[in-house]
This record gives C-alpha cells, sequence and structure tokens, in this order.
C-alpha cells in the first residue's frame, strides 16, 4: 500500500467517518494520518476507533498515524433570557459574571482570566468575528464595550481576543484527563490547542514526557509573534487557519501560512496545514476551483501534510474529499514546475556529521538516477533530516519502533516501515534492496542511497552513506531487519 506521492493527508474522524468500514474507505482512498478530536466524543469510543485503526493497520501491512486533537479553552458567553439578542452597531455592551440570563445590554462571559487581560482599545470577536466589540472600561469582573459591527448573538457562542495573552494553560483539568488516556491506549500525535508562547509548549511537553511527539496548534496572534521560538520546541506545527482568519484580518493569513511553513522547513519539523481546504464538500460532491487551488499551494510550498476536518467528520462526501485531495496533490507533484517551487523553501545544511551526509543522499539521489532513498532509524530523526532536504525521490524509513513507523506517516516523503533490530552493519546493503523490491520502491537494475549511523543500537549522528545498485535475479528477505544510529 505505498503512495505514490509525497505530501501526506490527515483526515479527521466524525460521524460521518466513524465506524471501520468507512476507516477502511477513507484509507485505501489516500488518507495517512487520522485525527481523533477530543473536542467530541467519549474516551470509550475514541478507544474503539482506535482499535479499528489498528485492525486496519494490520490488515494492510502499512503504519498509520493517529493524532489526538485536545479541545484546549474554550472562551464563550452565556446564555440570554430569549435565547438570542440582536447587537446594533454603536450600541453599548456589558460583559459581567453574573450568572443571569442576558439582554441586548448584557451577558455573562464566565472568564475571570479574560478581564484580567482587558485594557481600554482592547477587541473582542464573538461568534468566529461576526460581532465585535470595543473596550471602553474595564475591571476585575466586568468589561464595557461599544458594537463595532452588529449582528445577531445567541448561547454560548465563542470569544476570541485578537493582540490579548491571557493568564492561561493550553491544558484545562479535561485536556489534562484526555492527555493521560490518548497516552495510555498509544496515541503517537498529540495536537495542542490554544498555543500563546512557548511557555505553553514547554509545559506539554514536561506532561507527555517523550510518550509521543507535540504538534503544535497556531491559532493565536500572540503565537505568530513567537513562532520560531514555540517551532523550536514543539515536534510539528499544525496551521489552525480558522481561529487565525478570525483574530488576524483575513488578508494577512496566506502570507502567516507561508512564513509557518518556511520557518518549519527550515527547522525540519512537520507542519501541516488545515481548517476549510474543501469546505464546500461537506455538501457538496466536488469542491470550488478556489479550493482546489488552496491545497495546491500547500503543496507547492513544501507542507508536509495537508489536512480535512468537517469534509470526512461531518461531510456527505467523505471518502470523494479525500480522494480528491489526493488527487489535487498527485497532479501537483507531478508538475514540472514543482521542483523549482519546492527548492524555493530549501533550508541550509548545517555544519554537522549528519547534515553533510544528508545533504549528500540528496544530491547523489538526483545526480544518479535513484528509486529510493533509505534511511535506518531508531527514533525518526534520520528520516525527518532526510525529508528536511525534500528530495525527489520517496525515502524508505526502516526503523525497529512500531510507533515511529505510525509518527513518520505524516512527514513529507518518508515511507516508514518496522523491522526487526540489525545485528551486523554488514547486513544492512541487503536489507536495504531486500525491503525497497518487496514494497514496490525499487527494481532490478535501480540504485538506491543508504543512510545511517554506526556503531549500530546507539542513539548518534547519521554518519555513513552507501550507493548501491539493486542485483538482477531472485531476491529474498535475507537477515532480519534493522535501524541504524541517529541523533
Amino acid at each position: 500500500m505505498r503512495r505514490t506521492r509525497q505530501t501526506k493527508i490527515v483526515a479527521t474522524i466524525g460521524p460521518a467517518s466513524a465506524n471501520e468500514d468507512m476507516l477502511e474507505l477513507l484509507f485505501l482512498a489516500g488518507a495517512d494520518v487520522f485525527r481523533f478530536n477530543f473536542s467530541h466524543g467519549t474516551h470509550e469510543e475514541h478507544a474503539g476507533l482506535l482499535r479499528s485503526v489498528r485492525i486496519l493497520e494490520e490488515r494492510f501491512d502499512r503504519p498509520v498515524g493517529v493524532l489526538a486533537d485536545l479541545q484546549g479553552p474554550k472562551l464563550r458567553v452565556g446564555r440570554f433570557a430569549d435565547g438570542k439578542v440582536a447587537l446594533e452597531s454603536d450600541a453599548r455592551f456589558r460583559l459581567d459574571l453574573s450568572p443571569e440570563p442576558g439582554s441586548a445590554e448584557r451577558v455573562q462571559l464566565p472568564h475571570p482570566e479574560i478581564f484580567a487581560a482587558l485594557r481600554p482599545g482592547a477587541q473582542l470577536l464573538l461568534d468566529d468575528g461576526r460581532v465585535c466589540l470595543s473596550v471602553t472600561a474595564c475591571g476585575a469582573d466586568f468589561a464595557d464595550t461599544r458594537v463595532v459591527t452588529g449582528g445577531a448573538l445567541s448561547n454560548n457562542k465563542g470569544v476570541n481576543l485578537p493582540n490579548v495573552v491571557l493568564d492561561v494553560s493550553p491544558l484545562t483539568e479535561k485536556d489534562r484527563r484526555d492527555l493521560d488516556f490518548a497516552l495510555q491506549i498509544g496515541f503517537g500525535l498529540i495536537a495542542l490547542s490554544f498555543v500563546q508562547r512557548p511557555e505553553d509548549v514547554e509545559e506539554a511537553k514536561r506532561l507527555i514526557d517523550g510518550r509521543a511527539h507535540l504538534i503544535s496548534k497556531l491559532e493565536k496572534p500572540s503565537a505568530i509573534e513567537k513562532l520560531e521560538e514555540i517551532v523550536d520546541l514543539t515536534d510539528g506545527v499544525m496551521v489552525a487557519r480558522g481561529d487565525l482568519g478570525v483574530e488576524l484580518p483575513p488578508e494577512t493569513v496566506p502570507a502567516i501560512q507561508k512564513r509557518i511553513i518556511r520557518t518549519c522547513r527550515q527547522a525540519g519539523k512537520p507542519v501541516i496545514v488545515a481548517t476549510q481546504m474543501l469546505d464546500s464538500m461537506i455538501t457538496s460532491p466536488t469542491p470550488t476551483r478556489a479550493e482546489a487551488s488552496d491545497v495546491a499551494n500547500a503543496v507547492y510550498e513544501g507542507a508536509d501534510a495537508v489536512m480535512l476536518s468537517g469534509e470526512t467528520a461531518v461531510g456527505k462526501h467523505p471518502v470523494t474529499a479525500v480522494g480528491m485531495m489526493d488527487r489535487i496533490i498527485k497532479h501537483s507533484e507531478s508538475d514540472p514546475a514543482y521542483p523549482e517551487l519546492l527548492n524555493a523553501g530549501q533550508a541550509r545544511p548545517k555544519r554537522t556529521t549528519a547534515d553533510t551526509i544528508t545533504e549528500s543522499a540528496s544530491r547523489a539521489s538526483a545526480t544518479l538516477p535513484t528509486a529510493a532513498i533509505v534511511t535506518f532509524t531508531i527514533t525518526g530523526a534520520t528520516a525527518l533530516r532526510a525529508s528536511r532536504r525534500r528530495p525527489l525521490v520517496p525515502i524508505l524509513a526502516l526503523t525497529p519502533s512500531l510507533q515511529v513507523a505510525r509518527n513518520m506517516a505524516g512527514v513529507w516523503g518518508v515511507h516508514a516501515i518496522q523491522v526487526d533490530i540489525l545485528v551486523n552493519h554488514l547486513d544492512m546493503e541487503a536489507l536495504a534492496v531486500s525491503v525497497a523490491t518487496e514494497e514496490s520502491f525499487a527494481r532490478a537494475g535501480d540504485h538506491l542511497v543508504i543512510t545511517a549511523g554506526l556503531p549500530l543500537h546507539t542513539m548518534g549522528p547519521t554518519n555513513v552513506m552507501r550507493l548501491v545498485q539493486v542485483p538482477h535475479g531472485q531476491l529474498d528477505r535475507g537477515p532480519s531487519a534493522g535501524s541504524g544510529a541517529e541523533e
């Protein structure tokens, strides 16, 4: 079940896809990673769906990534006496802590941390920005505002605060329970919502303690201001364009997306572009031309993965949406201009042994017609480093860790396979040739570039590169497979 594209697809599980048969259809259509949205569903439901993914993985003998997306703090207004009100522009409107039902003059905002951070002139965006308020006066338990943009406002609508950093952890008590559960049952990727500053990432990393990779969702303007620091601390990034588009002017989001992707590529950290990619396919069997272009642009920019949310969670055409995204990616990657556009964001190699080897492998694969780059890896770092160079051939990552193989499912160009530990480094070439041919990456006469770290079984820098040619004649699996050392 090898893919014939480099950019990966993340599909969100929801009511439209929450059964074993549908998960199989989504996988066959092209889904590489399944996103579990912990804003919805019970632990028992998530555990059952994870078992279904594992059954799918075993049936097709291909590692499948699973991403637990934590809900994060949800800032919402309270309830209205009549369920909703109409706010007129330039009207006065108060937010306070009183639990009394709201009216056209006031409503509860049950978040003292918001009042503590507000200052006169600050803006609050309600209901995804449909209503805008400007603070005229505020205190520890209230905020008087002027309605800048009026409209209907109903019970429990969300609140966004652009350019306001709240003294609140991104991990609520619910998130902490969900995180413990997700780690216990084997989720290898954790998405952290409501990241505002580097300290938020550090807090989550301490709790995860190396048991999974952390994906920081960038959805707050304050996080963009600390982008390089956050990228340095995290294991990967999700460009959560929905909330970014609420808290920032829409015209700025494309440039910010490009900046995030470029920063992640420079750092060698996987980056997922998410939200509204094929949004119209929630109800329509075909996307708009603008949506197709949106997906293609993310591919041209070198994103590791593109994500479907409502399209596969609640949409009427989940399998069609994945298949459409798969076709857009393949067509974009076959564009003669694709290599040039991809190389525009190429990171400069560092003056290290590992980067020297990785750079040489990428250049060798472009100079000598090569079927694949084969990396022997313990933690996945060698595969990530190879992916950072964006070579134009597949990266076949051989690892003894099934968890590492699963986590690599969302990394650009990487096709990961779990293998047994290699006892003798002299068997490395035979194993690489055997796996590459069995998995249909190479045929007799093709060349392979192999990278690894010696001595084996120790985590150290990638320090070996070899060029081999697949011999003619019958090939067998040979010795038990294994992992080279790496960082």
